[in-house]
């Protein structure tokens, strides 16, 4: 009879919890995970396709992909509690966590040569005759996203640190709404010079488009890497992270996190196609990673009150 209701006991202690590491899925039949479009929406969906079913199948639950428009949608999609995973930059996180978001870090993307860091460059293009960004005072300056790292505020630093103040030494200092906008604008002719990130010779968003042959000449005939050049680059930025709402289960959090950190075993064809097979797998990642970056964000306020 004793060693009968110890198993009785045991078994009752291990449906209770399994009930429980359940229970996250019933409040979240379906998690929302936002993406900003780094190139055009459909590019972003096909990109990001292969790992949210990944992410669904790991999960037990649907995974929907939010394509949102900037990252202030990010930002406040979370502040809301509609997005429950969020794919941040630096300058972003920064931003969500000094204005009250409960978002946490909790991996960080790593380059293919283990860094976890790139850098904020200036393109003009290559028949442009300016040398250096003090040759270009009066033209127009295009940046991405009033949010974005590499595309606003670390620009925005570097100049200070030339005493340049944009909207005075410019023409024109234009929000183009993404990284690839950013060096469109800069082909047709809308801006002189353009801010964007960079990680290596192989790897930015220039090379990307260069690849899928995105940008031409007027003639029709495709534009090369050499086109371009980079006429003023930043301080080492570190890499942005992905984030999860800090009030989700505890179990929940920890499926998320185990899914994103074993995804380039699990489903290496998933995750090689989010970054064209340039990034090492996801490593663990903490708030306190980025408050460095929070103190560029302030900095970067106090340039807005001059």
């Amino acid at each position: 009879m004793f060693t009968r209701r110890l198993i009785l006991a045991g078994a009752l202690a291990l449906s209770t919890t399994a009930a429980f590491a359940e229970d996250w899925k019933v409040k979240y039949p379906e998690i929302n995970y936002a993406v900003i479009p780094v190139e055009n929406a459909s590019g972003t969906s096909d990109r990001y396709a292969p790992f949210v079913s990944y992410l669904s199948k790991e999960l037990g639950v649907k995974v929907n992909l939010r394509i949102v428009q900037d990252y202030a949608a990010l930002i406040e999609g979370q502040r809301s509690g509609n997005i429950q995973i969020g794919y941040y930059g630096p300058a972003s996180f920064a931003r969500a966590r000094i204005t009250g978001v409960k978002t946490d870090a909790f991996v960080i993307d790593v380059n293919t040569d283990g860094t976890k860091g790139y850098t904020s460059v200036f393109y003009t293009l290559a028949k442009n005759p300016a040398t250096k960004i003090e040759d270009l005072k009066g033209k127009n300056l295009g940046l991405v996203d009033p949010n974005s790292t590499s595309g606003n505020n670390m620009p925005r630093y570097v100049l200070d640190k030339m005493n340049i103040k944009p909207e005075e030494f410019f023409g024109k200092v234009i929000f183009t709404g993404s990284h690839e906008n950013a060096v469109l604008a800069l082909k047709d002719g809308t801006v002189d010079v353009a801010a964007n990130a960079w990680t290596s010779a192989d790897d930015s968003y220039l090379t990307r488009m260069i690849t899928k042959k995105m940008l031409k000449n007027a003639d029709g005939s495709e534009m090369k890497y050499s086109d371009f050049k980079i006429i003023g680059k930043s301080p080492l930025i570190i890499n942005g992270p992905t984030a999860m709402l800090a009030d989700l289960p505890d179990d929940m959090k920890a499926a998320i996190k185990k899914a994103f950190l074993e995804a380039a075993t699990k489903d290496k064809a998933a995750f090689d196609k989010l970054s064209d097979g340039k990034n090492k797998p996801w490593e663990a990642a903490k708030n306190e990673d980025y408050d460095s970056t929070v103190e560029l964000v302030k900095f970067v306020d106090t340039l807005k009150k001059k």
